[in-house]
């Protein structure tokens, strides 16, 4: 089991051709991700050639095998073609309101968006269309989800760790990937970069409610940061609803009063959004905090015992 994104799924590139696209798109393939078209209207009706051996396999385990991806002009002519269901979007910021519209206007049920330095008002409008929808958004600023061993949907690092029974939701890229290796010899379901944009598609709450109801998710690694009040109010969902173990950290300890730190929502303002409200908001509720990702792989590992 897994949440949001399985082996079944049918995945489309928007941005595809692009030089990020292209390089993520062949990473994508060799963790067994099924692409089945790019869209640019630029090169509608053109396909592109992939090496998709598996990220990690040496050349005498597999002989390199070759995909081709077809292009398509608009996401509704490669869904009505390959019955996509997802879509990741690799496109400029200028761009990526309406490359989301447009997604969620084809009918995909998932769109993951990569793209960095979305302005919030167009986040705030793509992501109250896609909701109004029931289209389920990652991102925007994230590194994607992956269900490791079946798909992987954005820029994680495919071979850090493999399939398990932790659940992983994190605002930060890089720490995703740290805590994946830091448990990667016990294995994840789903590991989600949910990003760190003042507005988000998809919410700790979100990832916690889908973990808490798959049945091969036995805990869950809550990664948070400065800034906003998100941690809090997943504390509270956790007290009213999880029965699972949660076990968190919160990054940003150091880190100045009123000064963005690495996501445009990580910033804290006055007591508000510090990194110890959130430790104090989710201890209280009897999640335990780490103080180093490694302590917090840790606490999970001494919790899965």
């Amino acid at each position: 089991m897994s949440i949001f994104l399985n082996a079944q799924s049918k995945v489309i590139v928007q941005g595809m051709t692009g030089s990020e696209g292209s390089k993520h798109t062949r990473r994508m393939l060799g963790a067994g991700t099924q692409i089945v078209a790019g869209v640019n209207p630029r090169k509608a009706g053109t396909a592109v050639d992939f090496d998709a051996t598996p990220i990690g396999w040496n050349a005498d385990q597999r002989e390199a095998g070759m995909v081709t991806v077809p292009v398509y002009g608009t996401v509704t002519e490669a869904k009505a073609a390959t019955g996509a269901t997802v879509s990741v979007v690799f496109v400029p910021p200028a761009f990526t309101k309406s490359a989301v519209i447009e997604a969620v206007d084809a009918g995909l049920e998932l769109i993951v968006v990569i793209t960095e330095g979305v302005p919030v008002a167009d986040s705030a409008e793509f992501f109250t269309y896609a909701q109004q929808k029931g289209v389920r958004l990652i991102g925007p600023n994230c590194p994607g989800i992956i269900t490791p061993g079946q798909s992987n949907v954005g820029i994680t690092p495919p071979d850090i760790t493999g399939p398990g029974r932790i659940g992983l939701v994190s605002k930060s890229g890089t720490l995703t990937y740290q805590m994946m290796y830091e448990l990667s010899d016990i294995g994840f379901s789903t590991c989600i970069g949910i990003g760190g944009d003042p507005v988000i598609g998809t919410t700790h709450i979100d990832a916690l409610e889908a973990f808490e109801a798959d049945p091969d998710t036995d805990l869950v690694v809550m990664i948070g940061e400065i800034g906003g009040d998100a941690e809090e109010r997943a504390a509270a969902y956790i007290k009213e609803h999880m029965t699972k173990p949660v076990v968190g950290y919160v990054a940003g300890f150091t880190a100045p009063e009123g000064k963005t730190m690495g996501h445009a929502g990580a910033i804290v303002s006055g007591s508000a959004g510090t990194a110890a409200a959130k430790k104090a908001a989710l201890e209280a509720v009897g999640v335990q905090v780490g103080k180093t990702p490694s302590q917090t792989a840790q606490l999970a590992r001494e919790l899965l015992k």
